[in-house]
């Protein structure tokens, strides 16, 4: 439902006809299904709306890598238009962050959605074809299928249950299994060096994020991305970070961290895409491109000028990789943000009860806290045409 508003509310906004979407491609790591995507349920839901078929040229598929998925799922739509000059392909991120309660990262949860559309003449950004990446295999956050045998829970491994003939019933949880301090280091580790690499394509310098007016981060949480970037600023500017006090480099980037030279450049380029992030938490893949939408909703508020100014991105994804890339922005860019009305929107938030919250979590609670309102919602799973079983069906009000 997150993923199909967000591609309405993209239609809407520009005016968009479903013969004119090329591909539909959706990061994601909270998929209901392990066989069918996220993106073919978007097309049926839109199809609700812009009529059965509309949507059959389109190519629809997930990309699934923790937090990085929607980015990846942009890099390849970028390569595809760069191809296809004529065609038109949306985006969308969509994700929602669930964590046990009282856990470490409870307090990070978060959910939402956003849509962008990729054209050859974009009047938002322009990204450059340079990309920084760095990849590697690791168990810092994972979702994995747990097993819980039969025995276990009271009955017969021979025995079928719900239709599982297995000696054990297969378990699959949103909330992930996580080591804190060690996804912490795996994501300091990528992201610095994934920019390293990409200094290295690009042939700039070490200091290239001097260049650019924002820099965007993956944020699982508000200020992940100014305790993450000192590592990449203190590796550029090694006399500052020798000249700091303390005995150790552990003691000396604490010290980097706090000097005037590294909370100018975080006011000024970190610091405007925190502010919703602070408000709707971790959206996983959605995170990175939040923060953008805050930062030029920032300062389009500010009456900032960012025409032909450039942005880094910054994407983390647990498992893990990063990638970083760059982009323009056009001069049309504050019109277009503007209708975005982000700021505008989360004043509108409705608070609940802690109570609520708990029985929200717990899946106590079935039914919305609020009544479905131009948009999509889930209207029923299938529980008993044992060949539908599981299926999801959506309306629209």
């Amino acid at each position: 439902t997150l993923a199909s508003n967000a591609a309405w509310t993209l239609m809407k906004q520009e005016n968009l006809l479903p013969g004119e979407i090329a591909r539909i491609y959706v990061g994601t790591e909270s998929g209901v299904d392990s066989s069918k995507p996220v993106a073919s349920y978007v097309i049926s839901n839109l199809e609700q709306v812009y009529g059965q078929g509309s949507f059959r040229r389109c190519d629809v598929v997930d990309m699934t890598f923790a937090c990085i998925g929607a980015m990846d799922a942009m890099h390849n739509c970028l390569d595809f238009i760069r191809a296809n000059p004529d065609k038109k392909a949306m985006v969308i991120a969509a994700d929602f962050a669930k964590y046990d309660l009282e856990s470490t990262g409870e307090y990070t949860q978060g959910a939402g959605a956003l849509a962008m559309l990729i054209t050859s003449s974009p009047s938002i950004l322009d990204f450059s074809n340079h990309v920084g990446i760095s990849t590697e295999g690791v168990f810092d956050f994972f979702k994995p299928r747990r097993y819980v045998s039969k025995s276990a829970l009271g009955f017969d491994e021979a025995q079928d249950w719900n239709g599982v003939k297995e000696s054990y019933v297969s378990i699959y949880k949103e909330q992930p299994v996580f080591e804190g301090q060690y996804s912490n280091e795996c994501y300091i580790n990528r992201v610095s060096d994934a920019y390293l690499n990409f200094t290295e394509v690009t042939g700039y310098a070490p200091t290239a994020y001097q260049e650019w007016a924002s820099i965007l981060m993956h944020l699982p949480y508000c200020y992940q991305g100014r305790r993450t970037f000192i590592e990449i600023f203190a590796a550029a500017n090694p006399a500052l970070l020798e000249a700091q006090p303390g005995e150790s480099r552990k003691d000396k980037i604490k010290a980097l961290a706090k000097s005037p030279e590294y909370l100018s450049l975080v006011e000024e380029k970190i610091m405007p895409s925190e502010v919703a992030s602070g408000q709707v938490g971790n959206i996983y893949t959605g995170s990175l491109f939040l923060g953008l939408l805050s930062s030029l909703s920032y300062h389009a508020r500010q009456s900032n000028d960012l025409a032909a100014k450039k942005l880094g991105f910054i994407g983390y994804g647990s498992g893990s990789k990063s990638k970083v890339m760059e982009a323009k922005v056009m001069s049309g860019w504050k019109q277009k943000i503007s209708a975005c009305q982000l700021f505008e929107t989360l004043e509108k938030a409705e608070p609940v009860t802690f109570e609520q919250y708990e029985r929200l979590h717990t899946c106590q609670q079935k039914t919305s806290v609020q009544t479905p309102e131009n948009e999509f919602y889930l209207s029923t799973i299938e529980d008993t045409n044992p060949v539908l079983l599981g299926a999801r069906y959506y309306k629209v009000l």
